[in-house]
């Protein structure tokens, strides 16, 4: 089979495009005939190596990336139920999952079975993008009470945050750098749509809620651009952190909270997997929502052999969505 293997830490180039042994399902395992594969950001991390702040534990080389695949089950191990053989199912693998590839393998507690009507590429966003956002909308609860203000809205979490937040009554703000993302982003049903990569948009947001104050700051970017964001906060007002694409974690202080009574959150790693099950918990709910059409993933697609050329487009922050190799 083709797979994308990574032989030296380093830039986007060092993926390469090659022909590997097909995997073999251990036992309590399936092997998939992969149509879809996630690329995450913290897979460009891993790519990077030691230095680059992560990974929090490096693989050993060479390696194939890839945390989330969605296909058809293809081979079952010696005591797999052989009613897998022909189901479409999307599995997250974890760190290195091995999942850039036309081939991987999964344990079968791992699987979920594709809703019917559901897209491929999107049950790869939802089984990974989409649970995290289901549980950072479990932190933030928003409701028709709120503005809601979304960093990075063209993402892959941010545009599920602005389609959550529209379908909770509430006024959204969706912030994105550049016209392209702009104009993808107004077609969530954002609110205000706002361009960052103007000096003026804090000011322009402020205009348009003509005298309404943002109560709910949805923050993955941190570093200047999420501190301008959560300076727009009212008293009261929640911030909800869940990443620092930008390289740098929000600025504040302690008080900066109780000057206007925020409070302030950080929603991912340990707190998703508190409890026993979560994360699969997530998952269900994820993979229902898009089935049931209430989150639809903006998925930017690129072909396999392309994974080089997919983590370039995120570390430059010119990707939309969510990025699946087909």
């Amino acid at each position: 089979m083709h797979a994308i293997r990574l032989h030296e830490f380093g830039p986007a180039e060092n993926l390469r495009y090659e022909e590997v042994p097909d995997p073999v399902p251990a036992a309590g395992q399936v092997r998939i005939a992969v149509e879809a594969s996630g690329v995450h950001l913290l897979d460009t991390v891993l790519r990077a190596g030691p230095g680059s702040g992560g990974p929090p534990a490096v693989p050993s080389l060479p390696v194939i990336p890839g945390r989330e695949v969605a296909g058809t089950v293809d081979l079952v191990a010696d005591g797999v139920d052989g009613a897998w053989l022909g189901r479409r199912v999307v599995a997250h693998l974890g760190a290195a999952g091995a999942g850039y590839a036309r081939l991987a393998v999964a344990p079968v507690s791992a699987l979920h079975v594709v809703p019917d009507g559901l897209d491929l590429a999107a049950a790869v966003a939802m089984i990974g993008t989409g649970r995290t956002a289901v549980g950072v909308l479990d932190v933030a609860a928003p409701t028709a009470d709120d503005v809601v203000l979304v960093t990075a809205s063209a993402g892959g979490l941010g545009s599920l945050f602005v389609q959550a937040g529209r379908n909770a009554g509430a006024v959204v703000v969706a912030v994105a750098g550049g016209a392209e993302k702009v104009d993808r982003v107004r077609g969530l049903g954002a609110s205000i749509v706002a361009d960052y990569t103007a000096a003026d948009w804090p000011e322009r947001v402020t205009s348009l809620l003509g005298g309404r104050e943002v109560t709910v700051v949805l923050d993955g970017v941190g570093g200047g651009s999420g501190r301008a964001a959560m300076d727009l906060l009212g008293v009261g007002g929640r911030l909800v952190m869940f990443g620092w694409s930008s390289g740098e974690l929000l600025p504040f202080t302690s008080s900066d909270l109780v000057d206007r009574g925020l409070t302030a959150t950080w929603a991912v790693g340990r707190r998703l997997a508190a409890r026993p099950g979560a994360l699969r918990e997530l998952e269900t709910r994820s993979l229902a929502a898009a089935a049931d059409g209430e989150l639809v993933p903006l998925v930017q697609r690129l072909p396999l052999e392309r994974a080089a050329a997919a983590h370039a487009a995120l570390e430059s922050r010119r990707s939309f969505g969510k990025v699946v190799l087909v």
